[in-house]
């Protein structure tokens, strides 16, 4: 199948036209703002700060050790040392609650998301330095198709699902998305999340004039599947997941994708095939069975995008499978859905002609 690319031309949905050969990849908006913050103090001769440096992710090894991205190839690490890290690694380490292993600290007036795990040798931290606002969709460098396509979205029911290995920048695409529905469609938008990353949380205003209205949560004592719930009782227009973490949450998440709303949600998978595989199969470890978990897939997909940051400096890779917004329309990914046995490369492959194109994908 191919990937899809970004092309040099402007999207023609674009609300506000960008010059598309300056459209950078979410992680790339990181690194130029830590970029420009390390040349000034190259500059200036000094170290700089944690919150000023150029990195996406900072690893705390058991010994105290930081390491953080080089910069010279695609994933190789150096030594971190700025001037604050020692500050930094204590405030990570008293955040923790005992319990959750997952949360946010701000330091400094910037937010970091904390992995905690335990090693043969003690605890060791991922702290994840995100973004200070939420980039604009059109600047993350989708390729135009499915740009195009996503913005189609916004007043349609069923699941957008983005996948991708961790670091990927999946989130960041998804606040982007939702942002942008709730710019221009409006309407009030409950997301389940732990830790919270991106500021999705507010007020937005359409310009016809309405309000979108978003809150963001965390789920319920930890459990995804009540949080879930909760957003249904709240009658949501948009539910956005920010993982996929259980079987039950799976199941809930695909029955609210088919009973009247935009659910948007990130998965771990290799590729399109292996993400709506895995979130079958994942439905189907709970109380359904394998053949209403694909079912409920078939019926509630919208479109399923896999991303990858590449090369350096960092660039987006996308590739993507769209099914029809009408569910009474024909349909060839829904039944193949349907079967549960998954062949879509030529599909993809017809998708991202007609995209090219500029040709609906569907009559």
């Amino acid at each position: 199948m191919g990937i899809f690319r970004k092309e040099n031309e402007k999207p023609a949905a674009v609300i506000n036209p960008v010059n598309r050969s300056s459209i950078q990849s979410s992680a790339s908006l990181l690194h130029k703002e830590g970029i420009m913050q390390q040349k000034l103090a190259d500059r200036e001769n000094g170290p700089v700060s944690t919150n000023e440096a150029n990195f996406s992710d900072l690893y705390i090894t058991p010994d105290k050790t930081s390491y953080v991205w080089s910069g010279k190839s695609n994933s190789g690490l150096k030594v971190a040392n700025f001037t604050d890290l020692q500050e930094f690694i204590t405030a990570v380490i008293e955040k923790y609650d005992g319990e959750n292993p997952s949360y946010s600290l701000i330091f400094k007036g910037r937010t970091y998301r904390i992995e905690r795990t335990v090693a043969l040798e003690g605890e060791q931290y991922c702290a994840r330095k995100m973004p200070k606002s939420i980039p604009e969709l059109e600047k993350l460098g989708l390729p135009t198709g499915i740009y195009k396509q996503l913005l189609t979205l916004g007043n349609k029911s069923g699941l957008i699902l983005l996948a991708g290995a961790t670091g990927t920048g999946k989130s960041t695409t998804i606040a982007a998305l939702m942002k942008r529905y709730l710019e221009t469609e409006g309407g009030y938008a409950f997301t389940i999340e732990d830790p919270i990353e991106m500021p999705l949380d507010g007020v937005y205003k359409t310009k016809n004039g309405d309000l979108g209205l978003c809150k963001q949560t965390v789920p319920p004592k930890g459990v995804w599947e009540e949080g879930i719930k909760s957003a249904l009782r709240s009658k949501p227009r948009y539910i956005y997941l920010g993982e996929i973490r259980s079987p039950e949450a799976a199941v809930e998440l695909l029955r609210a994708a088919t009973s009247g709303h935009l659910v948007l949600s990130t998965i771990h998978a290799n590729n399109v095939n292996d993400a709506i595989n895995a979130m079958a199969k994942y439905a189907s470890s709970s109380s359904i069975s394998e053949e209403m978990a694909y079912e409920l897939m078939a019926n509630g997909l919208l479109g399923c995008i896999h991303q990858n940051l590449l090369g350096t400096p960092r660039r987006l890779e996308a590739e993507g499978l769209f099914a029809n917004p009408n569910i009474n329309g024909g349909c060839a990914v829904r039944a193949m859905i349907r079967s549960g046995n998954l062949n879509i490369a030529t599909i993809m492959e017809q998708q991202q002609t007609k995209m090219e194109k500029g040709l609906p994908l569907f009559d």
